[in-house]
């Protein structure tokens, strides 16, 4: 009997080892952050949570309930046009494009 019971402690701790890495950022949402956080935090709410610096734009956590993030690649790749000044133009990073990509999957509210 001590001996299920060992077995039964290191399943569940290796289970919950195994469900806090799968909510661990990746390498890759991480750095994904950091740029949102550069880029765009000025404006926009980039993280989980929290009230965007200008009431006008849109929290990141909310833009998959418009459209799929994925699709923002291309404008990202070749410059955004929005429909407000101040908003930046400029062609991305191609390197920027998938972390940044990724980080915005991450946080996506339903």
């Amino acid at each position: 009997m001590p001996r299920l019971s060992a077995l039964a402690l290191i399943a569940a701790v290796a289970m919950t080892a195994a469900a806090r890495a799968a909510d661990a950022p990746t390498g890759e949402e991480v750095a994904g952050r950091a740029i949102a956080e550069t880029r765009c935090g000025a404006c926009h709410a980039t993280g989980p949570a929290g009230e965007s610096p200008m009431a006008k734009a849109p929290p990141f956590r909310s833009l998959g309930k418009n459209y799929p993030v994925e699709n923002l690649e291309e404008a990202l790749a070749e410059g955004m046009v929005a429909g407000h000044p101040g908003m930046p133009d400029d062609p991305w990073d191609p390197a920027d494009i998938a972390p940044f990509i990724a980080y915005l999957k991450s946080i996506q509210q339903p």
